[in-house]
């Protein structure tokens, strides 16, 4: 009986149904919304988001698309008023630079030093054991305290 009134429970979901023209203008929604990041979610795109912002943002877009707009301007728009944030690829320019090639030049420096570490422990001369006179006097002094 539980079970069952559990099971029944009413989700509330908000469905959004935009109507196209054509079938590319739903492909250029879906494309985009798969494209842009929602700003408010830390890893979800448009598509998947269920923030209010999302909503608002795929509104938007399918008021664009109505409107004629390309992706490319689209994108731009939605830049110029999220920053680079809101493309899950961001494009490379200096302020990006290190988000595209900060893990690999930090993988650099890290081999570069173990190389000179292990280069340096190579270089370095063995320690030379002890002398004979060295060796007498420890075992004089290892017999003295049994």
């Amino acid at each position: 009986m539980i079970f069952a009134c559990l099971c029944s429970v009413n989700v509330n979901a908000a469905i959004e149904d935009y109507v196209f023209e054509n079938q590319e203008q739903q492909q250029q929604f879906r494309q985009l919304s798969d494209q842009l990041r929602c700003p408010m979610c830390l890893n979800s795109n448009l598509a998947g988001s269920d923030a209010p912002i999302a909503a608002d943002l795929r509104a938007e877009i399918y008021q664009q698309i109505l409107e004629g707009r390309s992706n490319d301007e689209i994108i731009d728009f939605m830049t110029q008023r999220y920053g680079d944030f809101i493309n899950y690829r961001p494009p490379l320019n200096r302020g990006t630079f290190m988000l595209w090639f900060g893990p690999l030049i930090l993988l650099l420096i890290g081999m570069l030093v173990a190389w000179r570490i292990i280069r340096n422990n190579q270089n370095r001369p063995a320690t030379a054991g002890l002398s004979t006179e060295e060796q007498q006097k420890l075992d004089s002094i290892l017999a003295d305290n049994k």
